[in-house]
């Protein structure tokens, strides 16, 4: 009797552990994937501060952002600039070029880079100059001719620019007078040969990518922006803005760039 009772005791007493017990199994936590940081990286006739608005909405969002300084000098020199600063980044990037930054974009060969966003840019094959796109024949629209093309000789050669009194029309003709006024003074000339030199081995055809088309650009033809959108396989989206849609539409840039950057 008194086993009995010692035995059903001693029973009772686990059921009651096993009870105390039942979902409490620790679980293994799983670390979220580190966000990628943004890199953006400008085009000619502007400088980083033509990236102030898209930046400030990723910063907004939780994302970590870094623009640095497009040199202007060529697409294979330039890329081995903007790769010095990806060297100082840890973790996954998300590689960002409008205008002639796409051309630079495409020339880097990172392995943190997980994605490519043409923003209104030149997005060129290897062997390719980026001026095959603006080919008149071709794709005909650009206004980025004389006299609103101008240029200057500089220390290191011939350098382009847009004429002052023509560059809130040509450039950015949807945002207001003010706005434009503000962007003129951060202009910065880019070297002539730039536009014939040859491009190296594409980034795109080994990294996702995604395009951003302005369906009323005055400099890169948005028919040459699809055609290179639909060449390189990338994600496209067009918006109704100017060449410098980062500048009057900088909430739907945004919106793709974390697109790219959410894949």
């Amino acid at each position: 009797m008194r086993f009995t009772r010692t035995r059903n005791l001693l029973l009772f007493a686990l059921s009651l552990i096993a009870a105390g017990t039942v979902g409490t199994v620790p679980t293994v936590a799983t670390a979220e994937p580190a966000r990628p940081t943004i890199v953006l990286v400008h085009g000619a006739f502007a400088d980083t501060t033509s990236w102030d608005r898209v930046a400030a909405e990723l910063r907004a969002d939780g994302y970590r952002v870094v623009v640095p300084d497009n040199p202007l000098r060529g697409p294979a020199s330039d890329a081995a600039a903007i790769e010095r600063s990806l060297a100082a980044i840890d973790g996954p990037i998300v590689l960002v070029g409008h205008s002639y930054g796409g051309a630079v974009i495409t020339n880097i060969d990172d392995p943190d880079v997980q994605a490519l966003v043409y923003v209104a840019a030149f997005a060129p094959q290897q062997g390719e100059p980026i001026a095959l796109a603006l080919d008149p024949i071709r794709f005909p629209g650009s206004q980025l001719l004389p006299p609103a093309l101008a240029f200057t000789v500089t220390g290191t050669g011939l350098d382009a620019y847009v004429e002052p009194a023509y560059f809130h029309e040509v450039f950015v003709q949807d945002v207001d007078a003010a706005t434009a006024a503000e962007m003129i003074p951060h202009q910065r000339s880019l070297a002539v040969i730039a536009n014939i030199e040859l491009s190296g081995p594409a980034a795109w055809t080994k990294t996702p990518s995604w395009f951003v088309v302005s369906g009323q650009d005055r400099v890169i033809p948005p028919s040459a922006q699809r055609a290179m959108a639909q060449r390189i396989g990338a994600r496209a989206s067009e918006l109704n803005a100017s060449h410098a849609s980062l500048v009057s539409q900088p909430a739907a840039v945004t919106s793709v760039i974390e697109q790219a950057a959410g894949q």
